[in-house]
């Protein structure tokens, strides 16, 4: 696998992706909206940018020609289907053999075994509710994005991150097959180490078709684990 794709590559984890890829020897090439193509100047001639929405199947078309791996964001915004759109496009114009690998939220859950802290709860109890009738965004379409990747046959990951924060690498995140898990406790990932899990996930076989949760590693490091 020499060339992949970010899909929503503009964005902060778009960005910190690129960077992990880049350095590691991929050739990228990505998408994201026309307004935020300056955000990836400093990345010069490195990268193919394809300015465009990311649900935009001819420009996602264009875009995932000839890569071995697809990177994607799948971003709740606004209330048009945007994620959904974004996973779709995907998933069916990818190239076949193509490891597709996508983000979203713990709040995501595959099977409904996931325990979900107080906290969690009532973001998305009062949030998305509040988020969707200004427009803004809408959380459900993410479940609805998720549910058409599990139902895929492609060689999908997709990777629930926890609570975000800027700062130096931890190293690789933890995770586990269910939020709650005691391993995930802490719910903190540096944005960097949730990048680099993604562009890992790319060539690790035990997470095709799982949805690992992850949190970062303990500030006095912890091993990492793996779980069904």
């Amino acid at each position: 696998m020499k060339r992949i794709c970010i899909i929503g590559i503009s964005g902060k984890l778009g960005r910190y992706m690129t960077e992990h890829a880049l350095a590691w020897g991929y050739e990228v090439t990505g998408v994201c909206r026309p307004e935020s193509v300056g955000k990836l100047a400093g990345f010069g001639d490195r990268i193919t940018v394809h300015p465009g929405r990311t649900d935009d199947r001819a420009v996602v078309a264009k875009a995932v020609q000839g890569c071995g791996g697809v990177l994607t964001v799948l971003a709740p915004w606004g209330v048009r289907d945007y994620a959904s759109g974004t996973a779709r496009a995907v998933l069916d114009l990818a190239p076949t053999g193509a490891r597709l690998v996508f983000s979203c939220g713990w709040h995501i859950s595959r099977d409904g075994k996931d325990r979900y802290g107080w906290k969690l709860r009532a973001i998305v109890a009062l949030f998305g509710p509040v988020a969707r009738a200004l427009r803004i965004a809408d959380l459900d379409d993410q479940v609805r994005a998720t549910d058409l990747i599990f139902g895929s046959d492609r060689d999908w990951t997709v990777v629930r991150g926890s609570d975000l924060e800027e700062g130096e690498s931890e190293g690789m995140p933890v995770w586990a097959g269910h939020v709650g898990d005691p391993r995930l406790a802490r719910n903190l990932t540096r944005r960097t180490d949730f990048a680099l899990f993604m562009v890992a996930a790319l060539t690790d076989a035990a997470l095709i078709r799982e949805a690992p949760a992850i949190s970062g590693r303990a500030p006095h490091g912890a091993a990492r684990h793996r779980t069904a």
